[in-house]
């Protein structure tokens, strides 16, 4: 392609450039003959591991179809690990900190209501918006970040369709469908497929569940773990359903469907996957959702194998994951397992799955560490589009045929400048989204939006990749709106350790430690300037906190074992503590598993050879709390202080249960 070096052309040419770049880009999305058909099922949170364990079961069979007759690879995803984030990614085949999608939330700037992330807040072209420029149909169902629904050749049902988690108020919001479907009479065809979870059976439950009628037909509760499961299941038949009939009734050029439920189904209840060695509420929790996730990966392959009976020889199938689970683990603290705080975002793994399946596809090949950004990328190759230079993944074309049909890569500079086509195809500029959809969404104040959240992930992102002037001036805009959010400081004082800017890191991580004496990052950052500046004393002083504070913190752990040989700030003084230690460690994880009562005698052992060790009565404090024992826990923590005076840790949870008493008294 050639290269027009005009900075500030004259007016009279600006109009015949655009008119010259838009004729390439159209001569380049006409590269190839090969116009092949593309199906994108995405299933947020499906794990390899698990898949692997449940195929060699005979559990997956249409998952292990396109293993074996078609090409595979473990999918790399990118921190963080935020589905909102990842899909994005996906579909643009661009960065975070270019799509500009950074969290689950965006806040009306006029009101402060919290709303979804919206498709006005991404920066650059989707895939739906790609095929439509190159006068393609597509069909865009329950993807992340599209209301509002864009203005393509084809249909769009966007993500607030059936959207849940993010909405106290449930269903009941998108009743007036304003901006969520394309084109917006699309609402009379696909509203009677939503399933709403009032609608659910509980003869199609019982697949998934053990609860009884009386709980399953309780109303929607946002704090309410089955009511949330409820959404998911129903929003991904709904999906499912509305994704089918597009491609039975529009035969799309490109098809992008996007299933929940495997991902909300890990959140809520993946600490009971195989987890057969529990006692008290977490057995009972077992009893009632120890099925539901191995349940829910059994649907998905379901799902899958519609969508593979339901393709044509024109086809290629891509069905991938954001992420899998680390599933089966159970937090330190179990009482995260009594709500929807249970298997948190800590639990993700980087890896998910990718399958090419189809037209063009060899069986049995393995692709070679396929990244996020290579999705877009390879879609556009196996339709015959060009791939944009300005895209960093790469075409994988390890899985395509080596035959005559094997699609050809061709390439074209940007797809960022092209014209936004119109439904029916003429290519004169037009908005995004339909103006009286526009026009309304506006008088709401939902197009005046910003997300403090997003913005602050792509600080991280840019920290991670070390571009610090970046990230520093993300976090100064962020602090100058919110100037007591202590970890937006102790954020910018570790982007300016980084720059060898010691002193002004050090004192604002001091400041953030009097607000949040908890943070076991300010005191970790602390440790790292100490130690840049050779004081290794002071470093392991500070390491020490950061894990006393966190036990769990990696990063501080690692530094302790590097400069003092272990990570463990229990050193017994002799036996009798050394045994003590081992039997109040035993009792941390016979807690975990709920066994309240095994952990307690654990601990009277403990402290009998150990009564002055300080562990013991934190331990005990901890399992009194969970054991609803307020009473003994406030002993226990007022004990530990005496032990360890300068222990914030202990202060809080004295503080905490001390509030837990006074409003079990008022009740």
């Amino acid at each position: 392609m050639p290269v027009v070096n005009h900075k500030h052309p004259p007016a009279s040419k600006r109009l015949l450039l655009v008119v010259v770049l838009a004729a390439v880009l159209a001569a380049a999305c006409q590269a190839s003959d090969d116009r092949g058909k593309v199906i994108v099922l995405g299933i947020d949170g499906l794990d390899p591991g698990v898949i692997d364990e449940l195929s060699a079961e005979g559990r997956l069979p249409n998952l292990a179809r396109l293993r074996s007759q078609g090409a595979y690879g473990e999918l790399q995803s990118t921190p963080p690990l935020l589905s909102p984030i990842i899909w994005t990614t996906i579909a643009t085949g661009k960065p975070p900190e270019q799509h500009g999608i950074g969290h689950f939330v965006a806040v009306n700037n006029e009101t402060g209501e919290t709303l979804p992330v919206t498709s006005r807040m991404r920066k650059v072209k989707a895939l739906w918006q790609i095929f439509s420029d190159a006068g393609r149909n597509v069909g865009t169902v329950g993807w992340w970040a599209t209301w509002p629904a864009e203005a393509v050749k084809g249909t769009v049902v966007s993500d607030h369709a059936c959207y849940h988690f993010l909405f106290e108020q449930g269903q009941a919001q998108a009743e007036d469908f304003s901006g969520v479907f394309h084109p917006p009479h699309a609402v009379a065809r696909f509203a009677p497929m939503i399933r709403k979870p009032a609608e659910l059976s509980m003869e199609e439950a019982a697949r998934y569940v053990a609860v009884s009628e009386e709980e399953f037909g309780r109303p929607f509760r946002f704090e309410d773990d089955l009511g949330h499961f409820k959404w998911a299941l129903s929003a991904a038949k709904s999906y499912t359903t509305m994704g089918l009939d597009i491609l039975a009734r529009d035969s799309p050029d490109l098809l992008m469907v996007y299933i929940e439920g495997v991902d909300s189904a890990s959140h809520l209840f993946g600490h009971l996957y195989r987890n057969n060695d529990l006692a008290g509420e977490l057995a009972e929790q077992s009893r009632r959702y120890g099925k539901t996730v191995e349940a829910m990966y059994e649907l998905a392959d379901e799902i899958v194998g519609e969508f593979i009976e339901a393709m044509d020889d024109d086809t290629t199938l891509v069905v991938l994951s954001d992420h899998g689970f680390e599933l089966g683990a159970l937090p330190d603290d179990p009482s995260k397992t009594r709500d929807m705080r249970r298997v948190t975002a800590k639990y993700h793994r980087e890896q998910g799955v990718l399958y090419l399946y189809g037209k063009h596809i060899e069986a049995g090949r393995s692709l070679d560490n396929p990244v996020l950004l290579d999705i877009t990328p390879t879609v556009l190759a196996l339709a015959g589009l060009p791939v944009a230079a300005d895209m960093p993944g790469r075409v994988l074309e390890e899985g395509f045929a080596l035959h005559e049909s094997r699609p050809t890569v061709a390439a074209v500079a940007t797809y960022e400048s092209a014209p936004t086509a119109k439904p029916d195809g003429d290519s004169s500029q037009v908005d995004a989204v339909n103006p009286q959809i526009l026009k309304k969404l506006d008088a709401l104040g939902y197009l005046d939006t910003s997300s403090p959240k997003g913005d602050r992930n792509i600080a991280a992102i840019h920290f991670e990749k070390r571009r610090y002037l970046e990230a520093e001036a993300i976090y100064r805009g962020l602090i100058e709106k919110d100037p007591d959010d202590s970890s937006l400081v102790a954020s910018l004082a570790a982007v300016l350790g980084a720059k060898g800017e010691y002193d002004e890191a050090e004192e604002m991580l001091l400041q953030s430690m009097k607000k949040t004496p908890l943070n076991p990052g300010v005191h970790y950052n602390l440790a790292l300037i100490s130690e840049r500046r050779g004081d290794k004393a002071q470093a392991v002083e500070r390491y020490r906190k950061a894990v006393r504070y966190a036990p769990a913190y990696r990063p501080a752990r690692q530094a302790l074992a590097r400069l003092t040989g272990s990570a463990d700030l229990h050193q017994p003084a002799n036996e009798d503590e050394r045994r003590a230690i081992a039997l109040a460690t035993e009792a941390q994880q016979l807690a975990k598993r709920g066994d309240y009562e095994q952990a307690l005698r654990q601990l009277d052992e403990a402290e009998a050879l150990a009564p002055d060790l300080a562990l013991v009565y934190h331990f005990r404090g901890n399992v009194a709390y969970l054991s609803g024992d307020t009473k003994t826990g406030i002993a226990a923590f007022i004990r530990a202080l005496e032990l360890e005076p300068d222990n914030e840790l202990f202060r809080n949870n004295l503080d905490e249960l001390n509030k837990a008493k006074q409003a079990a008294a008022t009740d």
